[in-house]
């Protein structure tokens, strides 16, 4: 695709330059107008551009419908991330207070009170104690296994819409590409119709092609930063979870050797 654009450009460049040979006694006659440096060119006017100004210039060069599509991407994707990062949050605890507040509890008040201060604590780790607990009574192999698939049970939760998230990254970028392709059709129509190969004509819907694509791909890279920091938090609870849990049927193992 990159080099279909590169020839047609190519092309346009040998087309324009042999259009200037022949004009240039004609051209010649006129004066020549004051030359331009390159940071005028680029500055236009000289006046400073507001970035909210230039972003929805640049979203209207683009195209409403594929520009309003990708920004949809990136809204329900930082939704979702938000989301995902602030439930992690609040799941997060004290797993090492945690853990002697349960041995404290078996000591004092037995199987009973260390199920109410599982049932008083938030996060998965108390949860995954409460599950055990309440199966105390079959034994500790009993115990150990309930606590492994109810761990799974709380993966599972924390790693809900996380495929949501990566459809969107995936999405973003196909969207910009899709519209790259569009704007290369669009381009080889207008030269079709004008029937001769401008700059200005394939400049035109070049530059659709590219915003599209940049936009996809900073969508992409944006989300993409998100679902790494959760997938980081999720993998931080994973650890504490396998640890405390360890901890937990050592406790309990002690607990019932002592009684």
């Amino acid at each position: 695709m990159f080099l279909a654009v590169a020839g047609v450009m190519a092309f346009a460049a040998n087309t324009a330059s042999a259009q200037e040979e022949q004009s240039a006694p004609a051209a010649e006659e006129v004066a020549a107008p004051a030359e331009m440096s390159a940071a005028d060119i680029l500055n236009g006017t000289g006046e400073e551009i507001p970035l909210h100004q230039a972003l929805k210039t640049k979203f209207i060069e683009g195209g409403a419908g594929f520009m309003s599509l990708i920004i949809i991407c990136l809204i329900i994707g930082l939704a979702l991330s938000i989301e995902r990062i602030l439930y992690l949050t609040f799941s997060k605890s004290n797993t090492k207070k945690l853990l002697e507040n349960v041995e404290k509890a078996l000591e004092e008040g037995g199987v009973e009170a260390a199920k109410d201060v599982c049932r008083n604590t938030r996060g998965p780790v108390a949860s995954i104690f409460y599950q055990g607990l309440l199966r105390y009574d079959q034994g500790v192999d009993v115990v150990e296994k309930t606590v492994v698939s109810y761990g799974s049970v709380q993966m599972s939760e924390m790693e809900n819409g996380l495929s949501w998230i990566s459809l969107f990254i995936a999405i973003a970028p196909s969207l910009g590409f899709l519209g790259t392709v569009i704007g290369m059709i669009n381009a080889f129509d207008a030269i079709q119709a004008a029937g001769d190969i401008s700059p200005n004509v394939v400049a035109g819907g070049m530059k659709i092609a590219l915003i599209t694509t940049v936009g996809g791909l900073i969508v992409a890279m944006i989300l993409q930063v998100f679902y790494n920091y959760i997938l980081a938090k999720i993998d931080g609870l994973t650890i504490d979870m396998e640890d405390s849990s360890i901890c937990l049927i050592d406790l309990l193992t002690k607990h019932g050797a002592k009684k």
